[in-house]
């Protein structure tokens, strides 16, 4: 599904105010439909469903599309459930592992994904195989 996809998905029209949310402080980058600037903004509460963001110098409406990127979760797709002065609910289009986010990533997750050529010399490729023989000894 690609991003600022039609419609609100399965999510779309459902309630998920009921459902159990976090209340944290992290920080996202959060891009409008239709626009190339993307926007820091603070993420106050976080549920499978939904979250609340915090922005000044942002004005959104309701119904407004938009896509999230969530440490250790990725690009979430949602649209604006609510808005009250800088501060507004987001509907996601799917269901994300609200605990995600909170986790610390290790030094190891974030460089797999990083090109090899600003990787430690020092960190080898989960599946590389070692020759004990060109191991030198310290």
């Amino acid at each position: 599904m690609g991003l600022f996809t039609e419609g609100c998905g399965s999510m779309g029209n459902v309630d998920t105010r009921h459902e159990q949310r976090d209340s944290l402080f992290l920080l996202a980058d959060l891009r409008v439909a239709g626009e190339v600037a993307t926007h820091r903004v603070k993420v106050r509460n976080l549920s499978t469903g939904g979250m609340m963001a915090e922005v000044d110098g942002l004005a959104v409406e309701r119904g407004t599309r938009l896509a999230v990127d969530l440490r250790n979760v990725g690009l979430v797709e949602g649209s604006v459930a609510w808005v009250q002065g800088n501060r507004f609910g987001i509907a996601f289009d799917h269901e994300i592992d609200p605990v995600a986010p909170r986790r610390q990533s290790t030094p190891a997750q974030s460089d797999a994904h990083a090109p090899r050529y600003v990787r430690p010399a020092s960190i080898l490729p989960p599946d590389a195989e070692v020759d004990p023989r060109n191991l030198r000894k310290i």
